[in-house]
């Protein structure tokens, strides 16, 4: 009877909207839902295809937000579909790839700003967006979308997850995020309950 009881609160936590399976507050967002963010981002703000860009990329490369402000247009090839992607906190720098939807994105932007500055992403005035530039427009984004509190650190989170959750390897999944340690690509990885398909095979 107690363990039904425990099971029970287990179900009813897990049900609560903004929390996962073990009753912690979810601090991800799922691919509809960044679309969602988007979406809002392009609506509320005076800049929609810079700041559409910068959620986009900073979803779609797992990067911090000091990151995403440090990339620059020079790090971006147009022909050869990459992206450099230069990691903070130690960990490790490497080349990404820009899936099509991205690069178009990209090419218009770069095509509508008016700035030869160097930073990809600048404020009106040229200069480059601070953190709070970027906490303010996502943090707005998240209340015009309906999906309450969310702060830039939420994107790179939703990239692991969604790695985890499409079944990527964790050496791969590591390198992309740019982990030196593997204690925190394995934080995404538990989420992943397809990972166990194998251990008895198919009866």
């Amino acid at each position: 009877m107690v363990k039904r009881q425990g099971a029970k609160r287990h179900n009813d936590r897990s049900s609560k909207k903004g929390t996962t399976t073990d009753g912690r507050r979810k601090n991800y967002l799922s691919e509809k839902e960044v679309d969602r963010l988007i979406a809002a981002a392009k609506k509320s703000g005076r800049y929609p295809l810079r700041d559409g860009l910068l959620i986009l990329m900073a979803y779609r490369h797992g990067l911090r937000i000091s990151e995403a402000l440090k990339v620059n247009v020079a790090d971006i090839d147009l022909d050869r579909h990459r992206v450099w992607i230069e990691r903070s906190k130690g960990s490790l720098s490497t080349e990404h790839p820009i899936a099509g939807d991205e690069l178009r994105t990209i090419k218009k932007y770069l095509a509508d700003r008016k700035s030869a500055a160097p930073q990809l992403f600048i404020t009106e005035r040229g200069t480059p967006m601070s953190r709070q530039n970027a906490y303010d427009l996502i943090s707005k984004a998240g209340e015009a979308a309906g999906l309450g509190h969310v702060h830039p650190h939420m994107l790179r989170h939703s990239c692991g997850y969604h790695m985890a959750s499409e079944g990527v390897d964790f050496r791969t999944a590591q390198d992309f995020l740019g982990h030196t340690d593997p204690k925190h690509t394995a934080a995404y990885m538990r989420i992943n309950a397809s990972r166990f398909n194998s251990v008895w095979g198919r009866r």
